[in-house]
């Protein structure tokens, strides 16, 4: 008996060894856009397949707005592969260095794999600033099994080729979508991932993982005012839903004066389909802060009570009857799920997630969206 322990232990070890990667390991290529990507907004609406926006289509964006819809935040790639290593070489346009967000996440990838019918972290990387441009070995040493794999792209960065190369002799193939339904979220640097330590710690990738519900992002980083050029481009999204965390840019007056013309535009462009509204979070920096505490229940208090007004007649409720108004939450119990008492760390966009999920699903189980 301890013969045949010691010879499968053996024959184990041997498989291991062989499917560990070389040094010398030579990669082939395949572009990331000729996979399925995930969380494309408007796909085949944009010349270069990982911008979010067409921004020679769409005007009106400041410099930081034209900039922001050229990331990648929120979206990836889906693939099978038998690579024991997994490459990435990456073509950047403008990058940028935010100070509260890890490089993994604001320039880096993010890779999961489906194991059991579920996403589990695998890997996640950033070349150096000094050697963007050279490939990036994100994983090595795997069992060369057949994989399905989720690669996140970078939260704030553009990029002109995205290249996954596989050790020589391997397969990277095309898959299906594994996330049904298309969902539109715009938001601040919240949606956006801001303070995240790698890509797929967004709250609306987190949100996929767990629902298998598409999220397609177009966070944009501290420039989410209801403003009328951002409406022109959900006007033409085509989705089966609408998220939106609207009210943690704007103050009270602009809430105020922007919010009910956005809604009606919004619903003329896709009538019946839902519009979920977030209420904005709260923000650790309100601690102490008078002045802060002030201007951000100020802008709690103004969103919640157009909502409450726009559905307090009969001809309002049929009207917004495919508007709603929900509440997350990102505080931990211990009030220390923050990077800068603003932004939430990686535990408090899991706690986010959490408390909007099944506010989401309830609402969307409605429209058969599910």
């Amino acid at each position: 008996m301890k013969r045949i322990f010691a010879i499968a232990a053996f024959a184990a070890i041997c498989l291991n060894l062989a499917a560990q990667t070389p040094k010398d390991v030579k990669f082939n290529y395949t572009e990331a856009s000729d996979l399925t990507l995930v969380g494309k907004l408007m796909p085949g609406k944009t010349a270069n397949p990982y911008h979010r926006v067409d921004t020679t289509l769409y005007k009106g964006f400041t410099a930081t707005e034209n900039f922001q819809v050229r990331m990648t935040s929120g979206m990836g790639c889906v693939f099978k592969t038998n690579a024991t290593a997994i490459s990435i070489i990456t073509e950047y346009g403008q990058v940028s260095y935010p100070d509260n967000t890890n490089g993994f996440s604001a320039r880096g990838y993010d890779l999961y794999v489906r194991q059991e019918g579920k996403w589990l972290w695998a890997a996640s990387g950033v070349a150096s600033s000094k050697s963007l441009s050279k490939p990036l070995t994100l994983i090595s040493n795997m069992d060369g099994s057949e994989k399905e794999c989720l690669l996140y792209f970078p939260l704030y960065s553009e990029e002109y080729s995205i290249k996954i190369g596989v050790d020589e002799g391997k397969t990277i193939e095309k898959i299906e979508n594994p996330f049904r339904h298309r969902i539109a979220i715009w938001g601040s640097s919240y949606t956006h991932g801001s303070s995240t330590s790698r890509a797929g710690m967004a709250y609306p990738a987190q949100f996929s993982r767990a629902t298998g519900l598409q999220m397609l992002s177009l966070g944009c980083s501290g420039r989410c005012l209801l403003q009328d050029y951002y409406c022109t481009v959900l006007c033409d999204v085509e989705a089966d839903a609408f998220v939106f965390d609207s009210f943690s840019n704007p103050k009270a007056d602009m809430i105020q004066d922007r919010l009910v013309p956005f809604i009606d535009r919004m619903i003329a462009a896709h009538p019946g389909v839902p519009m979920i509204f977030q209420q904005t979070i709260y923000r650790e920096k309100r601690n102490f802060n008078q002045e802060e505490n002030w201007k951000e229940q100020a802008k709690m208090d103004m969103a919640a009570k157009i909502f409450k007004e726009i559905k307090s007649t009969k001809e309002g409720k049929e009207k917004y009857k495919d508007v709603y108004f929900i509440i997350p939450d990102a505080v931990a119990e211990s009030h220390e799920a923050t990077v800068d008492g603003v932004h939430p760390d990686n535990y408090g966009y899991t706690l986010w997630e959490k408390s909007i999920e099944k506010q989401i699903l309830k609402i969307l189980k409605k429209y058969g969206i599910n």
